[in-house]
């Protein structure tokens, strides 16, 4: 621990150097020994600060952070933690500063690095607001053997600590890819051979007896207003979930499940396949 403090003051003389830096940066925070293990294991270059509590003692943590010098230690205020952070948070003494921007990939990247079979499947939001619903469909999308979730700019809620919080870490198992725009990534994932399913309450396709043939993209609406009228006309079919009439209707991230563990089911080779 000797050591951490020694690097701990050395960050402190160090962070005037880095404040400019940092202001134009955009950072957002985890909290939580769980969260500090996922993002260090499989995204440790998204990290750019972790907030130790004085007393904070887990030496396989401190063996992770020692291990990535170009991090920032810094003494954890728990009265007032970093922003976004509630002093309330069982934040079990961590919390971790990262970068939500890197851990997107831009569409063009992506498709140069896209395996396309007839077990490959995408998911589209679609001016998904809540982060809570993000994170839960993205967590969904990675149990499922999804090989993407692509997310537009506008009307979007976007990747930030609540959603990779929600998602237990799967933000950083699963490629978050940035559209620019949902339909015109939908035109280019229909050429390449791809057959579009929109969600939606009222549509004529049932999950129960659909079969997954070609490579599939789900597409999900806003969880009030649902798609876009363009979005549905583009859309190859439209998918609903039947349900018992006492019930209206499911949340976006709990129909989100219920269809993707319907489309896993068909194609159990994506739930084996590493990195898919």
């Amino acid at each position: 621990m000797r050591g951490m403090k020694a690097k701990v003051e050395k960050s402190f003389k160090s962070d005037k150097k880095v404040a400019k830096k940092s202001e134009k940066m955009e950072i957002e925070y985890i909290f939580g020994k769980h969260a500090a293990r996922e993002v260090f294991t499989e995204r440790p270059d998204v990290v750019v600060e972790a907030h130790l509590a004085a007393e904070f003692s887990d030496e396989s943590l401190i063996r992770l952070l020692d291990k990535h010098k170009a991090v920032r230690v810094k003494i954890l205020n728990e009265k007032n933690p970093p922003r976004g952070v509630s002093s309330k948070s069982a934040h079990q003494g961590i919390v971790i500063g990262i970068r939500p921007d890197k851990l997107t990939i831009p569409y063009k990247e992506f498709k140069q690095i896209l395996k396309i079979t007839p077990h490959t499947a995408l998911l589209v939001l679609g001016e998904v607001q809540d982060p809570h619903n993000v994170g839960a469909v993205i967590r969904s999308a990675a149990a499922f053997g999804l090989a993407a979730v692509l997310i537009p700019p506008h009307n979007q809620a976007p990747v930030n600590g609540t959603v990779v919080k929600v998602s237990a870490g799967m933000a950083f198992r699963i490629p978050l890819v940035t559209i620019s725009n949902v339909n015109t990534a939908l035109r280019d994932l229909q050429d390449s051979g791809f057959w579009v399913y929109g969600l939606e309450g009222e549509g004529t396709t049932k999950t129960t007896t659909e079969k997954y043939v070609k490579p599939t993209v789900f597409v999900l609406g806003n969880e009030g207003s649902g798609l876009r009228e363009k979005t549905k006309e583009l859309c190859d079919e439209l998918l609903s979930i039947p349900i018992h009439p006492r019930c209206e209707s499911l949340n976006a991230a709990a129909a989100t499940a219920v269809v993707l563990a319907g489309w896993a089911a068909q194609h159990e080779k994506a739930l084996s396949q590493q990195g898919s």
